[in-house]
């Protein structure tokens, strides 16, 4: 089954709680939270203190995207914060194994992210040992940016490497395209801007199941 993870990062901060309220009437089983440092990216989003603030009116799983340099010093207050996947970047994590067993060992999935240049097949030893792999379908950073389409390839290489692994694919997605992500194996769908635009999230969900649903 395909899921849509709308990522908050693209949310009306003016009206964070309404947006979030109009997502559970719309029965989202994930929210997707990016995290950055200004450092592994070009950019800073929200820490911690916002996820504890939204949390308790979040009753999806909340799905966290590390894109931090250092996602070992992260990963347990995401956890207690009610963290559901906790996903870490290929290109950052010397010791791959130590974190993928950090956020393991508390019970929640473990992915990994690849940036759109990072290959497929730096996973095959780790492959096993995730939960998922969440495809980059942009650079990085900042939302509203263009599909790679490259990325397609890259799913399908990930599902020929696992027929059950979880795939999320982020960035660039909307109503358009998201059928052929479907098509090339993924079934966690991150969309930021064709959720939230004009304010209609409600409606926005349900055009993007019918899409799921064909």
């Amino acid at each position: 089954m395909v899921h849509l993870a709308p990522s908050i990062l693209s949310a009306n901060f003016l009206n964070l709680g309404a947006d979030l309220d109009e997502m559970e009437n719309a029965d989202i089983k994930y929210i997707h939270v990016d995290i950055m440092d200004g450092h592994f990216v070009p950019n800073i989003s929200f820490g911690s203190p916002v996820i504890k603030s939204i949390a308790p009116h979040i009753k999806g799983n909340i799905d966290v995207h590390l894109m931090v340099t250092n996602p070992e010093d992260y990963i347990d207050q995401y956890v207690k914060l009610g963290a559901k996947i906790i996903t870490v970047h290929y290109e950052v994590c010397t010791h791959l194994n130590r974190i993928i067993s950090m956020i393991k060992k508390n019970g929640i999935l473990a992915g990994i992210a690849i940036n759109p240049a990072t290959p497929v097949n730096l996973l095959v030893d780790i492959i096993d040992s995730i939960d998922l792999v969440l495809v980059m379908s942009v650079d990085p950073g900042f939302g509203g940016q263009e599909f790679i389409t490259h990325a397609l390839t890259k799913i399908e290489q990930v599902r020929e490497l696992s027929s059950t692994i979880l795939i999320e694919v982020d960035g660039g997605i909307n109503l358009h395209n998201v059928k052929q992500v479907i098509n090339s194996g993924a079934n966690l769908i991150v969309a930021g801007s064709s959720v939230f635009e004009n304010g209609k999230i409600n409606d926005n969900v349900k055009n993007f199941y019918k899409i799921f649903e064909e």
